[in-house]
């Protein structure tokens, strides 16, 4: 456990995330401690190579959610990571790196762009993201954004 001023900071099982890079505020992310890698949702995704540069593009979100652009992203892949489900299966995904803010905080992360379009929650923040830096408290919710005194 964390202790003095590097105390943890206590997160619930969903938060608000922004990505300040890409201009997105108050995005609602599930918090998940069994998964090793966050993820984030998208769709068409492609592999495409410039310049002798492996490069992903994608679709952030999809149609249905509220905050669509259908906005294409072109960004270095940073890895591709063979990802098991919580159902069993396997998926090759690519890994990208972006800048997330929480608790006013920025710091880079890393995401496995994946269609969560089955899924409630267009983020999943994995444990490798969260480990030395938050603290889970399952029974709360948004902690990021309420204010604490």
């Amino acid at each position: 456990m964390a202790q003095g001023k590097n105390k943890l900071k206590v997160i619930g099982r969903l938060e608000h995330i922004d990505f300040p890079d890409w201009g997105l505020s108050e995005i609602e992310a599930k918090i998940d401690t069994g998964a090793y890698t966050s993820s984030l949702h998208c769709h068409h995704i492609k592999r495409i190579e410039e310049n002798g540069e492996e490069l992903v593009t994608f679709h952030l979100l999809d149609p249905s959610h509220e905050i669509y652009e259908d906005k294409l992203f072109k960004l270095p892949i940073h890895r591709k990571k063979t990802v098991k489900s919580s159902n069993g299966s396997t998926e090759e995904r690519y890994v990208i790196q972006t800048n997330i803010r929480i608790f006013d905080v920025t710091f880079t992360a890393r995401f496995s762009l994946t269609d969560r379009s089955e899924m409630r929650y267009p983020v999943l923040l994995g444990r490798k993201l969260l480990n030395s830096r938050f603290l889970v408290d399952v029974s709360q919710k948004h902690l990021s954004t309420k204010n604490h005194k």
